[in-house]
C-alpha cells in the first residue's frame, strides 16, 4: 500500500487539523461562549474528514472562527446509504433540519465555507445551512473537496441560495489527496488577501 492512502498517516493527519476543532467544538451551542474577534468565520461540513481537516487548516492559518455544519439528524454510517439519501434530498428540494445554528452571524463580513461535492453539487445540509442564516451584504468564498467530478453546480447552489452576498473563487481539491493538503492550503492562503 502507498503512502498516499495509508490510513495511519491520514488519521495522525486529521487529527493534528482537527485539534482546533475540538477546542471550539462545545461554543456553538453555548451563549457565554467567547469568540475570537475575528469577523471571518470558516463554517464547514464533512462527511468523512477530508473537508475537516482543511477547515482545520484554515481556521489555524487565519485565526478565524469556526462552525461545524451538522444535520439534526446525521447521515448514515454507511456510504451506500447516505448516497440514497442525498440523492432523495436532492431531487426533492429537501434541506434537512440543522443541529445548530451560528450565533451572532451579523459580527461576520466573510464566510469561507467548507463542503464535499456530492454528485456535482452542495450537500442538501449546505443549502440548510445557507437558508437558515441571513448572509446578505457577506463575501462567501467556498473550499471543497471532492471526488474526481470537479464542483459541479455548486457555485450556483450558493448564488441561488445566498443571493444578496459575494461568492468568490475559493479553494478546491480531490478528497483523496490528503498527503498534498497543508501544502495546498497554505499555499492558498499565503496568496489570499484574507492573510495579509
Amino acid at each position: 500500500m502507498s503512502n498516499d492512502h495509508d490510513p495511519l498517516r491520514r488519521a495522525v493527519i486529521a487529527a493534528l487539523a482537527s485539534a482546533p476543532l475540538l477546542s471550539l467544538a462545545n461554543t456553538q451551542s453555548s451563549s457565554d461562549s467567547p469568540r475570537s474577534g475575528s469577523r471571518t468565520l470558516v463554517a464547514y461540513f464533512s462527511r468523512s474528514g477530508n473537508t475537516r481537516v482543511v477547515a482545520g487548516l484554515i481556521q489555524r492559518g487565519l485565526r478565524a472562527d469556526l462552525f461545524e455544519i451538522r444535520p439534526a439528524k446525521p447521515y448514515p454510517e454507511d456510504y451506500l446509504e447516505t448516497v440514497a439519501q442525498a440523492r432523495q434530498e436532492r431531487d426533492s428540494g429537501f434541506e434537512p433540519a440543522l443541529e445548530s445554528k451560528v450565533r451572532a452571524i451579523a459580527d461576520y463580513d466573510v464566510v469561507l465555507l467548507g463542503f464535499p461535492i456530492w454528485r456535482e453539487t452542495a450537500p442538501p445540509v449546505v443549502r440548510s445551512f445557507l437558508t437558515a442564516h441571513n448572509l446578505t451584504g457577506k463575501t462567501i468564498i467556498p473550499f471543497n473537496t471532492h471526488g474526481g467530478y470537479g464542483l459541479g453546480n455548486s457555485r450556483g447552489v450558493l448564488e441561488k441560495h445566498a443571493p444578496k452576498s459575494m461568492v468568490m473563487e475559493g479553494f478546491v481539491m480531490e478528497g483523496e489527496q490528503e498527503r498534498k493538503t497543508m501544502e495546498r492550503v497554505t499555499a492558498w492562503l499565503s496568496n489570499s488577501p484574507l492573510a495579509r
